[in-house]
């Protein structure tokens, strides 16, 4: 008997095809990706030291990405490309579980609508850690699977375990999964031998990331901006679960029958609403701390799909193939206008290589520059090479040496004083769309000496970033 062709191949070359259009943004870089980029450039010891005052939690991370810039240099392309790498592996997981478990045309639709969900062309092209931990969350729900298939074995079970962990390294929050997980057992009844294997598995997982949890903690400063939850931020979620719940429901999902349901539906509702009853203790809700999600709405989605085909086929045998295909086709058009939108620099907040542009035209010999908010010098940080010749004055300790993302500036007085001593100044700050109202007691001393003893004799705004040349009145 002739063995049939794989059909994982299919999603993940289009989503790595997906990823890989527009790369670089037009040579763009924002915000979140020119920390990975700043961090990733350090020496290991230099990251560790850092990952002790702030950021543990992407510890992990960084030390990939110092690895993936050592080998292949600093980069548009080198930053994104494992998130790129890592959505296609996603994709490959929705596939494969999709086929085993209703065949292959909710395969090969759910791998292909992954690629298409807005929420994954948005962290497809980004230098962070949320698509990697899709990939994870994947192949942990492969494995699962395979275990309630019948087929796990002890080397399943420790991937699993390691899976789930390396998750956890690169976002604690992905450790959601587990309850999700936990849903699906119950939902199919699994057997005892199961449960027996995978509590223990759960368990290490958990005990390994367990330390990061705790010392992450100390930190949390670092997410104080998160705002509380309001009844707008309910309106994404509740959006997903219906479109999921919906197409769960054309599954005939019932209990003690593992299915596309059973497997997805807990995988996309489980994190949200876990993550919307912890944002109830403490704000956390972002929707990429629970990016993976996106995996049960896929599976979802390509179950409505097949089953349609499946309904179809029998009074249309030669039109219900044409589902699948024609279906994918409306979704990619409907969703063209968004898919170039975020392709594009303006999808981001601000972009840190424009500006540092506009610094090297604007500068002058022995002019200084200074940063508001602090976290501004970023710019500087991705861009050293733009700001040779400046002289930032209100810095006191570097980066590097503070063990910190934007360093240690000196106190408002002697910033003060280091501005009245010079005759330009260059401001590097957010575009007033953007900024928020100026509260720390460094950054309003800043302001207050350039209004009040400096004019400004150039002003450039770019991409959300805003360069200002004063000189001393």
């Amino acid at each position: 008997m002739r063995r049939r062709l794989p059909l994982w191949p299919i999603p993940l070359l289009w989503t790595l095809a997906l990823g890989l259009w527009g790369l670089s943004r037009e040579h763009s870089v924002w915000r979140d990706e020119a920390a990975t980029w700043q961090v990733a450039r350090r020496p290991v010891a230099d990251i560790w030291h850092m990952l002790g005052q702030v950021d543990a939690v992407h510890g992990l991370y960084y030390l990939l990405m110092h690895g993936v810039f050592t080998c292949f240099g600093a980069g548009t392309t080198p930053l994104r490309l494992p998130s790129v790498l890592g959505m296609a592996v996603a994709a490959a997981c929705v596939t494969v579980i999709g086929q085993r478990l209703a065949g292959v045309w909710t395969g090969l639709a759910g791998g292909l609508a992954f690629g298409l969900l807005p929420a994954v062309q948005f962290y497809l092209q980004e230098g962070r850690p949320y698509a990697l931990v899709a990939a994870g969350a994947g192949i942990a729900t492969l494995l699962l699977v395979t275990a309630l298939e019948g087929r796990g074995r002890a080397v399943h079970w420790a991937a699993y375990a390691g899976t789930v962990a390396v998750c956890g390294l690169l976002n604690w929050l992905s450790l959601l999964i587990l309850p999700a997980h936990l849903a699906t057992l119950l939902w199919v009844r699994a057997p005892r031998r199961t449960w027996t294997r995978w509590a223990p598995a759960a368990t290490l997982a958990l005990a390994a990331v367990s330390p990061l949890i705790l010392f992450s903690r100390h930190q949390s400063a670092q997410v104080s901006w998160i705002p509380p939850l309001t009844w707008h931020m309910l309106i994404g979620p509740a959006v997903l679960l219906t479109i999921g719940g919906l197409a769960a429901l054309l599954d005939r999902p019932c209990a003690g029958r593992l299915s596309p349901a059973a497997v997805g539906l807990p995988l996309l509702a489980v994190p949200q609403l876990g993550l919307l009853g912890l944002s109830l203790v403490h704000p956390l809700f972002l929707d990429r701390y629970v990016l993976f999600s996106m995996l049960g709405l896929a599976l979802l989605i390509g179950t409505a799909l097949g089953t349609a085909v499946r309904v179809g086929r029998p009074r249309f045998p030669r039109a219900a193939p044409w589902i699948v295909p024609l279906a994918l086709t409306a979704a990619v058009v409907a969703l063209l206008p968004q898919s170039l939108a975020k392709r594009s620099p303006s999808s981001r907040v601000d972009d840190v290589l424009a500006v540092a542009a506009d610094v090297r035209r604007l500068k002058q010999d022995g002019d200084a520059v200074v940063f508001v908010p602090a976290a501004r010098r970023d710019t500087a940080l991705v861009c050293p090479e733009e700001f040779a010749g400046l002289r930032d004055i209100a810095l006191a300790e570097g980066p590097v040496e503070s063990g910190t993302l934007k360093g240690e500036e000196a106190g408002p007085a002697r910033i003060r004083d280091a501005m009245l001593a010079q005759r330009r100044i260059l401001l590097v700050t957010d575009v007033p769309a953007v900024a928020r109202p100026v509260s720390a007691e460094r950054d309003r001393a800043k302001t207050a000496v350039l209004e009040e003893h400096f004019a400004v004799v150039a002003d450039v705004q770019v991409r959300g970033r805003r360069v200002t040349a004063y000189e001393r009145l």
